[in-house]
């Protein structure tokens, strides 16, 4: 097979692997703690990265957080209003500037946040069968001392 054969075939494999691990990924996203977590709460994919972006100790102006959501204001508007419904997050206005209105998250904001994150970083069990399939791919060798 020529080195463009081989690049076909690389490619083709890459691709392959990245759309199981992209479909895994969603499979497992639905089944996850974080998923019931949010659902338990009312918050949706959207919600928990409103929340992510808030900084506990800099309440972030209204039109930064469109920004950082890549939507237009009236959205970041609505994912707010939803957030201060349950108590995650407050408005407040800074002395400095009245016309301006920031977000900024409560206590309850902060723990929901936290365990989310957590649930998040949990590995689901069906890591265990890759894990056992990747252990049986040849290691490189040991290098001995005086090796290079």
């Amino acid at each position: 097979m020529g080195a463009t054969g081989s690049r076909t075939s690389k490619r083709a494999l890459a691709a392959e692997v990245w759309k199981l691990m992209a479909d895994f990924s969603s499979a497992n996203f639905r089944r996850s703690a974080q998923a019931r977590l949010m659902e338990e709460s009312g918050l949706t994919p959207a919600h928990f990265r409103a929340l992510s972006i808030i900084d506990p100790d800099e309440p972030r102006p209204m039109r930064a957080m469109a920004s950082a959501l890549c939507c237009d204001a009236s959205m970041a508007t609505w994912l707010v209003d939803r957030l201060e419904e349950r108590g995650l997050v407050e408005r407040q206005t800074p002395p400095n500037d009245r016309r301006v209105k920031t977000v900024v998250l409560t206590p309850l904001g902060i723990r929901t946040r936290e365990r989310l994150r957590e649930s998040f970083y949990d590995p689901p069990d069906a890591l265990e069968s890759l894990r056992n399939e990747l252990r049986k791919l040849p290691s490189p060798p040991r290098h001995e001392e005086g090796t290079c």
